[in-house]
């Protein structure tokens, strides 16, 4: 098994229910503590990490905005909820003794720092974990498309996408138990397929940036380093050789 890692840098984008565990909304401290292992881990390896979390298992702006609520102020609501999402896991991680900087969107000076490209690169360097808050900043924007706006301007080779199955499947496996997985993928496929990995924006922002997708089970322990060597199972989409 070799221990050199397939990238040097990479963004990991996780949604907030992953951060839930078996809990109907919120936080899970045993999970949010597994994950950040895990990070802390491929910091090990060498590989420079970066994260963006969701807000849903606090806050979902679309879903407000359903019930009647104004759509841009339900998603500043959201956007606020990653930033609770964010220090949750900068927490664990400097548990783990990982150094670890939160930087938001909206700015909230006496929390986290405000989002300056060229800092976050500097502690990226230095071996830092840089966890991006507050979505882009601006409303009708997932933060699915934050990962990949963020991932493009870091550099990074590659944006993981950790959810709760291993890979990119035809259909929900946990609903259609015959449904079929897929080891590669184009971006114009998961367009075309309408393939829930994530948002258009954020596939045709990583497509135009020339940017794979790693597909992968975060809830897996150890399966973000195995990736990390080329290892495991995973999807992995990028454009057609």
């Amino acid at each position: 098994m070799s221990d050199q890692p397939t990238y040097n840098r990479v963004l990991l984008k996780l949604s907030g229910e992953a951060l839930m565990g078996r809990r109907d909304y919120g936080l899970d401290t045993e999970t949010i503590s597994r994950i950040a292992a895990d990070i802390s881990d491929v910091v090990r390896l060498g590989v420079q990490v970066c994260l963006v979390i969701g807000g849903g298992n606090i806050f979902r702006g679309v879903s407000a905005a359903a019930s009647g609520m104004d759509r841009a102020q339900a998603d500043y609501m959201g956007m606020l909820a990653t930033v609770m999402n964010a220090l949750a896991m900068q927490n664990a991680l400097e548990k783990r003794g990982v150094p670890t900087r939160v930087q938001s969107a909206i700015p909230m000076e006496t929390v986290c720092e405000p989002y300056i490209r060229r800092r976050a690169e500097r502690h990226m360097e230095k071996g830092r974990v840089v966890i991006f808050a507050g979505g882009t900043g601006n409303p009708f924007f997932t933060t699915d498309t934050a990962a990949a706006l963020r991932a493009a301007e870091m550099g990074c080779e590659a944006l993981l996408k950790g959810t709760q199955v291993d890979g990119v499947y035809s259909a929900d496996p946990r609903k259609v138990p015959d449904a079929s997985r897929y080891d590669e993928l184009t971006y114009l496929e998961v367009l075309s397929r309408d393939l829930a990995v994530m948002d258009a924006a954020a596939i045709s922002l990583a497509r135009e940036n020339a940017l794979p997708i790693i597909v992968f089970n975060v809830h897996a322990p150890g399966a973000f380093a195995q990736v990390m060597r080329g290892e495991g199972r995973f999807t992995r989409i990028t454009e057609p050789a």
